[in-house]
C-alpha cells in the first residue's frame, strides 16, 4: 500500500490521505472538493467548483502514474441535486469518450459548505 500526497490537489483537511494506491495498479482517492490550489477557498458557482475537483482529481492521477483513462468508478456528491445536469455537462466534457461507472447523490452537506465532492477509482 502507498499513501499518495501531491501538491496537484489540496491538502486534506481531516486526517487522511489524498489518495491510496494497492499493488502498483489500483488507486483509490479521498473524495475532492472543489477549493482554489493553494488557497482552500471555494468558488460561489458549481462550475467553478466541478472544475476545480476534477482538476484535483487529474492531479492525483497524473502524479501517481494515472491519467483519466484508467478510472473505473466515480462518486459525485452533490449540495443540491438540481445541479446535476450542469455538473453531467462538466464531466462529460473532462472524460469525453471513457464512461467510467457513476454514482451521484445528495447529501444534506459537505465539508465548508462545498457544493460538490468527487472521488474515484482507478485501475492500470
Amino acid at each position: 500500500m502507498k499513501i499518495i500526497k501531491t501538491n496537484t490537489a489540496p491538502e486534506a483537511i481531516g486526517p487522511y490521505s489524498q489518495a491510496i494506491e494497492i499493488k502498483d495498479s489500483i488507486l483509490y482517492t479521498s473524495g475532492q472538493l472543489g477549493f482554489n490550489l493553494g488557497t482552500f477557498d471555494l468558488p460561489n458557482s458549481i462550475e467553478e467548483q466541478t472544475k476545480n475537483a476534477l482538476s484535483h482529481i487529474d492531479g492525483i492521477l497524473k502524479s501517481s502514474g494515472y491519467d483519466k483513462s484508467n478510472v473505473i468508478k466515480v462518486l459525485i456528491l452533490l449540495a443540491d441535486i438540481n445541479d446535476f445536469n450542469v455538473v453531467n455537462q462538466i464531466y462529460a466534457d473532462y472524460f469525453k469518450e471513457h464512461k467510467p461507472a457513476r454514482s451521484a447523490f445528495q447529501v444534506a452537506a459537505l465539508p465548508k459548505n462545498g457544493l460538490i465532492e468527487i472521488e474515484i477509482i482507478a485501475s492500470k
